[in-house]
């Protein structure tokens, strides 16, 4: 054997790595056996190359069928449902027995057939032949110009460059994902946990009116200036299982997108989605809300950005697991009314778009990420001018309700009536807004439209005691006491235990007698 054929190998090997893109996988000690893989390549997605003086076709056989209990276990490694090994032989001659009936159709193993070998045989005399075979599997031109001998200097150059290349690409892809130690995933995993600790100690942290004291996305309050309630929500959880799961969600997929974006490029992602999620909330759900997830979700973005920009890599190590978890969280996330799914697809837009803006360490693109931050605070400030100038539409009867309660226990009673009749207006409401409509104004001396809502309220819930109560000490101070006694009537029949109740209808029949 001469340097032609070594040249030869190692012009495949360059060919390989340098223009198809392969990756070395192994390299014999002898280093004239190469595997390398391409997992992206459906037709090829592993290449074994053996530069081998071949002499009986047996030999060739059993070397085939090792190849593909190699293969095999290769696709058993990587859960693949199939792999297609390409076997190259390069040799200063075929085998001297017959030997073309052994590579004529692929080698399947074992009997299903879900490793198949294709092999391939460039012998000195017949390059074009193992040239014509590659290039209908590899769809591109494999005619290198060969000169009659080489040196071994010429050998060495080719090969050097061949792995130079291979060790730049596996350096950069390391590079890739070693920008950054976690620091920012950790120190969130413990001030959520240390919050979460806290609320439980002087409060509940299932109870709504703890969760608003210490700044749950509540839209009233927001609406009322307190924009901070767009970013507590990410340190906030709302019971023991809720804390557990994002908090195991952002270890792993914290250190993730830290290793690969560095800790100060994580912190801005992740706090741009937690506010990107808190705003589709604001928009699209009046419930109130807290959570990291929008900000989880939103590690789910940047992942996707990664994907974008290398999406080799990216499917290569992760793509399609992430692409399923990502799927099944959407899925379990939409079949379950309770969960904040504006505010989960919020944070993932919002995380997809904060990565664009600070893209990568030592990759610039600033025309990009102008582009991504001009985006980015287009739709922010779109959806902020949306929410504010149709506040209405930004709460639902529990937080009308919750609020309206906040604003008479500090005695704001014409908070409370216009909070509730804004809240009101043009829409059905249940008997409950119109009776706490009805308190407003008894304490506001608006009787006429208290006793109209009281009467809304028992018209609307025929039940309603403590409506027929409130109503009947307004018909006695209007001295219309069998109206009154029609009412305090209803509400000891409704509710025959309560002692206020029937010392009302005891005061009435006097003045009635």
């Amino acid at each position: 054997m001469n340097f032609q054929e070594e040249y030869l190998f190692w012009r495949l090997a360059h060919y390989f790595i340098s223009v198809q893109e392969y990756r070395i996988v192994q390299l014999s000690k002898e280093q004239n056996e190469i595997w390398l893989e391409k997992m992206e390549n459906k037709e090829a997605q592993v290449i074994r190359l053996l530069l081998y003086n071949l002499d009986w076709s047996n030999w060739m056989q059993k070397d085939i069928e090792l190849t593909a209990m190699n293969g095999e276990r290769i696709r058993k490694q990587l859960s693949k449902s199939s792999m297609n090994v390409i076997n190259m032989y390069v040799t200063p001659y075929p085998p001297v027995d017959d030997y073309e009936f052994r590579i004529r159709e692929p080698f399947q193993f074992p009997s299903n057939g879900k490793t198949r070998v294709q092999s391939i045989i460039f012998d000195r005399a017949h390059y074009e032949h193992g040239f014509q075979k590659a290039e209908g599997i590899f769809r591109d031109s494999f005619a290198f110009a060969l000169e009659e001998s080489y040196t071994e200097n010429d050998v060495d150059k080719l090969k050097l460059s061949a792995l130079s290349i291979a060790s730049n690409k596996a350096k950069e892809e390391t590079r890739i994902f070693n920008q950054g130690k976690p620091f920012f995933t950790y120190m969130f995993m413990i001030i959520q946990v240390a919050v979460f600790l806290f609320i439980e100690s002087v409060g509940s942290s299932t109870d709504t009116s703890t969760l608003i004291k210490y700044g749950a996305k509540f839209n009233p309050l927001i609406l009322e200036g307190e924009w901070w309630r767009f970013f507590t929500p990410i340190i906030l959880h709302i019971g023991v299982l809720h804390l557990l799961m994002n908090t195991v969600s952002l270890y792993y997929l914290g250190t993730i997108i830290e290793r690969i974006f560095g800790k100060w490029r994580f912190l801005l992602i992740y706090l741009i989605a937690g506010f990107g999620g808190s705003i589709a909330s604001f928009i699209f759900s009046p419930s109130i809300s807290a959570g990291a997830s929008g900000a989880i979700y939103g590690l789910f973005g940047a992942l996707l950005y990664f994907g974008v920009i290398f999406p080799k890599l990216f499917f290569r190590t992760m793509g399609f697991n992430i692409l399923i978890i990502l799927g099944i969280n959407l899925m379990f996330g939409f079949s379950m009314p309770s969960i904040d799914m504006a505010g989960h697809i919020g944070g993932l837009i919002a995380g997809f778009l904060a990565a664009g803006i600070v893209h990568f360490p030592k990759k610039k693109r600033l025309a990009l990420q102008l582009l991504f931050l001009v985006i980015t605070a287009s739709l922010f400030a779109s959806l902020l001018k949306y929410g504010f100038n149709e506040p209405g539409r930004r709460m639902n009867e529990q937080s009308a309700l919750l609020m309206a309660q906040e604003y008479m226990e500090t005695e704001a009673y014409d908070q409370a009536q216009n909070l509730l009749k804004d809240y009101s207006k043009d829409k059905e409401v249940s008997a409950e807004v119109y009776f706490l409509l009805s308190y407003a104004e008894i304490n506001l001396n608006e009787i006429t439209q208290a006793k109209e809502h009281l009467q809304l309220a028992v018209d609307k819930r025929a039940d309603f005691h403590e409506a027929y109560y409130n109503l009947a000490l307004i018909y006695i101070d209007e001295k219309n006491y069998s109206e009154a006694k029609k009412c305090v009537e209803m509400a000891v029949e409704l509710k025959p235990e309560q002692t206020d109740y029937q010392n009302l209808l005891k005061e009435i029949n006097k003045y009635i007698k």
